[in-house]
């Protein structure tokens, strides 16, 4: 088994109401990580994601892409206790 560990990404820019969720939950089924993705009050978009290292580089990767109406200003990633889940899931759509 994998070595697993989950992290919390903060994306802040313009990332909310341009498919930016959409966008993640596609990539992270693609990279085969598990988790969740949702937006935040303050404007940004949360995710917690579950995978091995190089899942995680690849990850963060695309979300400095974003989707193209998006305009991403900053990743902030940091460790999460681990998150045990079995799919990828879009959190609280409004």
């Amino acid at each position: 088994m994998p070595d697993l560990q989950t992290r919390r990404y903060l994306v802040s820019g313009r990332v909310q109401g341009v498919g930016f969720r959409w966008f993640v939950e596609r990539e992270a089924a693609l990279i085969g990580v598990t988790g969740w993705v949702r937006n935040c009050d303050s404007g940004e978009v949360e995710v917690m994601a579950t995978g091995t290292q190089e899942q995680h580089t690849t990850l963060r990767r695309r979300l400095k892409d974003g989707p193209r109406a998006a305009r991403v200003d900053r990743v902030h990633e940091s460790n999460a206790p681990l998150l045990e889940s079995s799919s990828f899931r879009i959190e609280g759509a409004w």
